[in-house]
């Protein structure tokens, strides 16, 4: 799991994020990238919304695998960054790990990350 200084806090952040951010699309999820140097560290949010499964336990099965992927990827990130992705399909939660992790690193290499 990510670190409590590496998430968002409070909704209005993650709306900014979806308001500034430029998105970066993909088949099953979307990343908003928002460069903001007056954050001390990246923040990452996943947002996974009931309409993708109607099972909590599968929704946050999906928050954490993906969550996992980032924060081994977060050391690589130059400068201070806000994240959000926003998952649209359920076959993440049964996605192969190497797959899933093909799938966050080609968001974040088209985001330029």
């Amino acid at each position: 799991m990510l670190s409590y200084t590496n998430r968002f806090h409070g909704y209005g952040s993650v709306r900014r994020a979806y308001r500034l951010g430029k998105p970066v699309r993909s088949g099953m999820a979307t990343l908003h990238i928002l460069r903001n140097e007056k954050v001390k560290r990246t923040k990452v949010a996943v947002v996974v919304s009931r309409k993708v499964d109607k099972s909590a336990v599968r929704r946050n099965r999906i928050r954490r695998r993906v969550y996992e992927i980032v924060r081994a990827d977060l050391p690589r990130i130059d400068r201070p960054t806000e994240i959000v992705i926003t998952v649209y399909s359920a076959e993440l939660a049964t996605l192969p790990s190497d797959q899933l992790k093909d799938l966050i690193h080609e968001l974040f290499n088209k985001a330029e990350l």
